[in-house]
């Protein structure tokens, strides 16, 4: 089976901390952790504000 691996995160969320612990308390070797979450560097401009 799979002794170690390397975790790659993307986004936030309510799950995120727990799947890493869940990965570590399986007893798999955790070897890295990657954060990929995707950042804009002031991507699309976003849309007009409504006026009523």
């Amino acid at each position: 089976g799979m002794q170690e691996v390397e975790v790659i995160v993307k986004g936030p969320g309510p799950g995120r901390e727990s799947a890493i612990r869940a990965v570590q308390s399986s007893g798999i070797k955790v070897r890295s952790i990657a954060d990929v979450t995707p950042v804009p560097h002031n991507g699309c401009r976003p849309p007009k504000k409504r006026r009523v």
